[in-house]
């Protein structure tokens, strides 16, 4: 990787693994560092987690290869004999700069082992985006291989305040809050009526969305009963022709037949439209078209990547007061916040509704300009600077 431009390695999840929030974030920051003139290369996986570890259907993607990315399928999550292997092979490639996603403990030993050789060349210099520090939903382990991870790292990035918070538990090295860029790599805006035609939706109805896999913690379970305590209201049915409905959108990676029979008890599958297989990148532009608005209920977080695409389609937004999700949400302004629980959320959909919905585009237009790519890219050459010897 010997150049006269400066050599960027970005570690972390990668076509031809399934889209999702990691892979497509490393996808487009690896894009926006070519933009700015950087050799950049993503070292992901040839195998990220064994099928017992992975709730989902299939770790593979459909879709087409990322055109002008230099993607390495490379590294084995649970055999330390790869870790080794790709650690001296980055040592002796001399990147100037290896940026690395934390998502998950369960990568900490992978990841702390490569991270740990690169470190002989005494030349890269290795900054962490973390997405979370301490995991959504805990297992035995956790805090061993999250402490194991953060030794060889020179620097952080986090997305919201509470990782940066968990962050000082494990680590003292330089970290920096930079909020969670807007994604732009799945298509523009189409006109809400083509993007309904094409989701089979009624074209007059009060659409909202729950976009993105499904987990315990993001409070799919508390959406549905607020959608029961709205339709005792009989507020579900606006107009003779007009219904408040929910669309779910992703995959469970929970156990379905909760759900089902949630939505069975509380008789509300005449509300609830469910598209519960894995969304493709492709189609990410049709939900978040044919929606207006989009629900965020979730138990507990750190941040989330639907937000950041809620801005990008101009959406309006509910989301909970849990973690940093309420962090860049300016209330009555481009959404509002409600608390963890059904009754919060059932008022909170209900004043949300009431709002007049142009005021609130407008203002999510003006306030989206902040979010760039840029802004992160930067920020990760700074860190690097300032922990040079």
């Amino acid at each position: 990787m010997q150049s006269s431009k400066k050599n960027i390695v970005i570690i972390g999840s990668a076509f031809p693994l399934r889209g999702g929030g990691i892979a497509t974030f490393n996808e487009r920051l690896a894009q926006q560092f070519i933009e700015e003139g950087y050799q950049t290369t993503i070292f992901s996986f040839s195998l990220q987690y064994p099928n017992f570890l992975f709730p989902g259907k299939s770790q593979l993607s459909t879709e087409q290869a990322p055109k002008g990315l230099h993607i390495i399928s490379c590294i084995n999550s649970i055999n330390p004999f790869n870790w080794i292997k790709i650690g001296f092979k980055l040592k002796k490639l001399k990147p100037n700069i290896i940026v690395v996603r934390f998502w998950l403990p369960f990568m900490g030993p992978c990841f702390g082992t490569i991270l740990r050789i690169v470190k002989w060349n005494k030349t890269t210099k290795i900054i962490c985006i973390a997405d979370n520090i301490i995991p959504h939903e805990k297992r035995i382990g956790d805090t061993i291989f999250t402490k194991y991870f953060v030794k060889p790292i020179d620097a952080f990035i986090c997305m919201s305040q509470n990782v940066l918070k968990d962050l000082k538990h494990f680590s003292i090295q330089p970290a920096q809050l930079i909020p969670h860029p807007l994604y732009d790599n799945f298509g523009e805006i189409i006109p809400k009526a083509q993007a309904r035609e094409n989701l089979n939706l009624h074209q007059k109805d009060i659409i909202l969305l729950f976009f993105g896999f499904i987990r315990k913690y993001k409070g799919l379970d508390l959406l549905l009963e607020a959608m029961a305590l709205i339709k005792k209201k009989n507020l579900t049915q606006t107009s003779n022709t007009q219904q408040l409905k929910l669309l779910v959108a992703g995959e469970f990676y929970d156990d379905r037949k909760f759900y089902d029979i949630l939505i069975d008890q509380l008789k509300i599958e005449d509300q609830i439209i469910l598209h519960t297989e894995f969304i493709a990148n492709d189609q990410v532009k049709y939900y978040f078209s044919a929606a207006d608005y989009i629900i965020q209920p979730y138990k507990n977080a750190t941040q989330s990547g639907v937000t950041p695409l809620a801005f990008h389609f101009e959406k309006p937004m509910l989301v909970t007061n849990v973690g940093g999700l309420a962090d860049i949400i300016n209330e009555n302004k481009i959404g509002v916040i409600a608390e963890p629980n059904a009754n919060s959320i059932a008022e909170k959909i209900e004043e949300l509704i009431k709002f007049d919905s142009a005021f609130l585009v407008e203002n999510i237009k003006a306030e989206k300009q902040k979010y760039s790519w840029h802004n992160l890219t930067s920020a990760i050459v700074q860190l690097s600077f300032t922990t040079q010897n």
